[in-house]
């Protein structure tokens, strides 16, 4: 079994090989789940609360969803689920941001083409468009802002 470095060198199928043959990485999976829960949950909530209850535009209430479970979600994952502690908060949270924001970016396209061209309900929408960025983020989480 080759040692990290060597690891960093080999091609991207191979890397992706390798990492899958570690429990650690299924178990960070698995806490990137839960974690990714508590903010699907915190999300959805924001998001119907906005929606229904204030009246907010659905589009303004993607972008204030996601403000307020990145956050939270943000901590868990640099204490929890990457044990990432050592590491320069200020540095990860930029990085955790960018990362953050381009799963966003993606999930808010998916979000307008379930509701305007497929005519799904706007809460439902959010809810498949979250999951569908989810892999997006865990892997630029992993590799880039939590990274050993």
């Amino acid at each position: 079994m080759p040692d990290e470095a060597s690891v960093a060198t080999l091609p991207l199928r191979h890397r992706l090989r390798h990492g899958l043959r570690h429990p650690a990485n299924w178990l960070q999976l698995v806490r990137f789940g839960v974690v990714g829960a508590s903010g699907y949950v915190v999300n959805l909530a924001v998001f119907a609360c906005a929606v229904h209850v204030v009246g907010i535009d659905y589009k303004i209430a993607a972008v204030l969803a996601f403000l307020v479970s990145v956050t939270s979600n943000f901590w868990l994952n640099r204490h929890w689920t990457f044990d990432a502690r050592g590491g320069h908060a200020g540095f990860q949270a930029a990085r955790f941001l960018t990362v953050s924001v381009a799963a966003f970016l993606f999930s808010y396209l998916v979000l307008l083409l379930l509701v305007e061209v497929a005519g799904l309900r706007e809460v439902l929408a959010q809810a498949v468009a979250i999951v569908a960025a989810t892999p997006l983020s865990f892997l630029g989480q992993k590799l880039w802002s939590f990274r050993a």
